[in-house]
């Protein structure tokens, strides 16, 4: 038996691959706008952009740019093996951007009154990666 093996028979995780630009340009400082337009395939600069906008109370911008981080996510979860479920670990870093941008998306969904998305996303992001769920809120 390999130490890799899914003893559960489900997927193996998913492990997405480093991109230490767009989130080294926020950690320092640079707006999360320019960040985007840099690298508009990042979903933790779109993750950044919903989060920013929903503490200020824009929570329809909030959710445009949440559902653009998980689309952004999702095409990247695709490329690198996903196949539309299993886990997507909070403990590798490079899954936070598209976690964050699904709990963005669930939270904004729920600001909104669309019960149906809420729900949906809350429940991929457990089953995607209960560490995010407990850890986002």
């Amino acid at each position: 038996m390999s130490i890799h093996e899914n003893l559960l028979g489900g997927p193996p995780p998913t492990h997405l691959p480093d991109d230490p630009e767009p989130r080294e340009l926020l950690a320092n400082g640079t707006a999360p706008a320019d960040v985007a337009a840099k690298y508009p395939t990042s979903s933790l600069a779109w993750a950044q952009l919903a989060d920013d906008a929903f503490e200020r109370g824009s929570v329809v911008e909030s959710y445009a740019y949440a559902r653009t981080g998980y689309h952004r996510g999702l095409d990247s979860l695709r490329r690198n093996g996903w196949k539309g479920h299993g886990p997507v670990p909070w403990e590798h870093e490079p899954n936070r951007g598209f976690l964050r941008a699904l709990h963005g998306l669930a939270r904004a969904a729920q600001a909104i009154g669309e019960q149906a998305e809420w729900e949906r996303c809350s429940q991929f992001l457990k089953d995607s990666s209960l560490t995010a769920a407990q850890t986002l809120g």
